[in-house]
């Protein structure tokens, strides 16, 4: 008796623990599901939208910038990123959390983002929330210059570089759990942090200057 009530107990906990089936963010058909904020559009409707769908997927042109956010609010997930910069080296991030529009330069909404910048994926970018690391001042810069909002030190470099060249599809995952997150770039942990000051919010990919196609955009649910 007391053997099968250690074994239910143990199942219960083990089901506790367990993850979702993934669910992919992108139909490799339209953008539903997600939507756009470009600054630019709110002057000009004509102006080009800079998410597209080609090709089965999902395309950043870079410009004009601004972000295309996910309709839902998410917490407690493992998001997955297959991306590439086709052509030449450029820069993009994911955004989590994300929360209120245009809280950062009239452009970025308030979030923690994940850099895929070409040598810099995995970095944190702190915009209007915050999160600290280990070895905080040799990764953000001096203590006194830190902050979340225009002109602060609001970049956490990563940890290690683990990139493949231009051209080859790269593969991050970032784990969001209670206050933190976790990155990996090809398999290699990049970044940790903790006491991030949001613990939900949207996923937002960016437009930043640069083309970047997505093939993948995934994510399980972590149940806690």
């Amino acid at each position: 008796m007391k053997t099968s009530l250690l074994l239910l107990l143990l199942f219960l906990v083990s089901c506790s623990n367990s993850n979702s089936d993934p669910v992919s963010l992108f139909n490799g058909t339209d953008l539903s599901g997600w939507h756009i904020d470009v600054p630019a559009m709110d002057s000009n409707p004509d102006t080009i939208n800079p998410f597209v769908v080609r090709d089965g997927m999902l395309v950043s042109l870079g410009t004009p910038g601004g972000h295309l956010i996910t309709d839902e609010i998410y917490s407690n997930y493992r998001l997955k990123v297959e991306y590439r910069f086709a052509g030449t080296p450029g820069n993009c991030g994911v955004l989590v959390h994300a929360s209120t529009p245009r809280a950062l330069y009239g452009m970025f909404p308030q979030s923690l983002e994940v850099q895929m910048q070409h040598n810099n994926a995995g970095d944190f970018w702190c915009i209007v929330e915050d999160i600290k690391v280990d070895n905080m001042e040799a990764r953000r810069g001096p203590e006194e210059n830190w902050g979340i909002t225009e002109g602060k030190g609001r970049n956490i470099k990563h940890l290690k570089a683990a990139e493949k060249p231009v051209g080859e599809w790269n593969t991050m995952v970032i784990e969001c759990v209670g206050d933190e997150i976790k990155v990996w770039v090809n398999g290699e942990k990049v970044n940790h942090g903790y006491d991030c000051t949001a613990t939900k919010g949207q996923i937002a990919l960016q437009a930043e200057g640069s083309e970047v196609e997505f093939r993948k955009i995934e994510l399980t649910a972590i149940d806690i």
